[in-house]
């Protein structure tokens, strides 16, 4: 029988190659029968990285192998991360940022945190993150899809969300206030642009902008996160 699906390893987790001829379905399949064989040479106490070769995968798919794993096995996989090599880089820093701190926490069990750099120009994504997931970019981000409650998208840059922000943004994670947060709609619990924080507030959903369904923008003013309705005037003012 020809092998369609191939387990390796790296020094930070699993490469999982997958046959881009095959239907999902079938390499489902095969994924887990894989790692029904395999899963005596985890460790089930380190935190793994997962990287797909081979093709290109769905948000929804990825979510299906991580499930799949995660019932075959006991080994918790917190990150999924691409094969260039200044992905592994960015992993690397933030493993050793962990190891750092004293008695770090690990993420959540059920967290999952997808780690892409951009190439100069920006990271563009498409895809929906449902509660545990963060997307993380090197710096700024565009993004098809919606970031549901307990979801969190992280930028050095600035954020563009063609679709729904229900979650948590933070822009200018490296220090820059002039960075931004535009959605499509815009109902956070929480923005975050550099060092200056918005929460939403107990007892109310939407935090920012009020009942509408115009997309927003999210900048800093005189210490303040303030949210209004995107306009010309408004774009022209913002500090890129």
């Amino acid at each position: 029988m020809n092998e369609h699906v191939l387990i390796k390893g790296n020094r930070y987790g699993i490469v999982l190659v997958l046959d881009p001829e095959v239907p999902f379905e079938d390499l489902l399949i095969e994924i887990g029968v894989r790692f029904d064989d395999s899963s005596k040479y985890f460790n089930s106490n380190t935190q793994s990285a997962i990287t797909f070769e081979g093709r290109d995968l769905s948000s929804e798919e990825i979510d299906r192998i991580l499930d799949l794993i995660k019932k075959r096995t006991t080994l918790r996989i917190p990150y999924v991360i691409d094969n260039r090599k200044e992905t592994e880089e960015q992993f690397q820093r933030i493993i050793e940022e962990n190891e750092s701190r004293e008695e770090a926490s690990p993420p959540a069990e059920e967290e999952t945190r997808y780690i892409y750099p951009d190439k100069g120009d920006g990271l563009f994504y498409k895809g929906t993150l449902r509660s545990g997931q963060t997307l993380e970019a090197s710096g700024s981000l565009v993004m098809i899809g919606d970031v549901n409650p307990g979801a969190t998208v992280i930028s050095n840059g600035n954020i563009i969300i063609l679709g729904s922000l229900k979650g948590t943004a933070v822009a200018g994670a490296a220090g820059n206030r002039n960075a931004f947060v535009l959605a499509l709609s815009m109902a956070p619990m929480q923005i975050q642009i550099s060092d200056i924080i918005g929460r939403a507030p107990d007892k109310q959903k939407k935090r920012f902008g009020g009942k509408t369904t115009d997309a927003q923008i999210a900048f800093v003013e005189d210490e303040n996160i303030y949210i209004e309705p995107v306009t010309k005037s408004v774009l022209n003012d913002i500090n890129i």
